[in-house]
């Protein structure tokens, strides 16, 4: 009895066998290096995705969609369906943005002149759509010519010609002119940014609310013939390639605003040129 009292006596837990010691719990470290890598390319995620937005939307204000949104430029109001003449034509403006003009247009398929072109064939050529650059050789140095030639080497719609004493004949008193129809832009040197927003916004242009900026939509600027051999400013008019017929039937078409040196021509009131400032 005894013995048997003290068999159960030496049982540390009374009811069961011996309890198994308690291991202690060790806990997993934490990933950080994976957390850090995690959070850092959520971070760089969403700044590139931010920079892209603003980048957009910058890139949207720098948008031009209105003539009066680059500074200096001219404003003028010939109308279309202008007359085909072949005598020279003294224009109102020097360089000329519109009025009567040869039957054959200059080629403006990203050409680049090396002589001031027959002014009522380029005015013809921005009846299509066309941007002519003009530079005065006595004063643009052969650098900025290089520059201007790089602008429209190649590039359909634009054309680049000297323009014999631009700086001082005129009214802009710039040695660099670009014109298009109805509008035109001075400016000192080839780097200057409006060259570039000019050329964007006119080439083949239209407004905001899709209003073409010239008369003769989906016409030709290829004329082969022209930059093969093109007529200089002072030579009369000759059959050069193709031609076109005026973009009206009526028997007066208007000439404001430029006067054919010929005594049947009938001038009218010269234009009004608007500038931004």
């Amino acid at each position: 009895m005894g013995a048997a009292g003290k068999g159960a006596g030496n049982r540390p837990g009374g009811k069961g066998g011996r309890t198994r010691p308690q291991q202690a719990v060790v806990a997993k470290p934490k990933p950080w290096g994976l957390i850090a890598a995690a959070v850092a390319v959520v971070v760089f995620a969403g700044a590139v995705i931010g920079y892209a937005v603003y980048a957009v939307d910058k890139s949207r204000e720098d948008d031009i969609t209105a003539a009066d949104q680059i500074q200096g430029v001219q404003a003028f109001d010939y109308a279309a369906g202008q007359q085909h003449v072949t005598e020279n034509v003294t224009y109102t403006e020097n360089p000329p943005v519109g009025g009567p003009h040869d039957p054959y247009w200059a080629d403006c398929t990203g050409t680049v002149y090396d002589i001031d072109i027959r002014h009522e064939n380029a005015v013809h050529a921005l009846e299509h759509g066309a941007v002519w650059i003009t530079y005065d050789p006595d004063v643009v140095s052969d650098d900025d010519i290089a520059a201007l030639a790089d602008v429209v080497q190649g590039n359909s719609g634009l054309m680049l010609s000297p323009y014999a004493g631009l700086a001082s004949a005129s009214d802009l008193g710039t040695p660099i002119s670009l014109e298009s129809w109805n509008h035109r832009l001075g400016v000192d040197s080839a780097d200057d940014p409006r060259i570039q927003q000019y050329v964007d916004f006119f080439t083949y242009g239209t407004d905001a609310d899709g209003t073409s900026l010239y008369p003769e939509v989906g016409a030709s600027c290829q004329n082969p013939d022209f930059a093969a051999n093109p007529l200089p400013a002072d030579a009369s008019s000759e059959p050069i390639g193709d031609s076109d017929a005026p973009t009206t039937d009526s028997a007066a078409p208007s000439t404001d605003g430029a006067v054919p040196t010929t005594d049947a021509a009938q001038p009218s009131a010269e234009p009004t040129a608007t500038t931004t400032n």
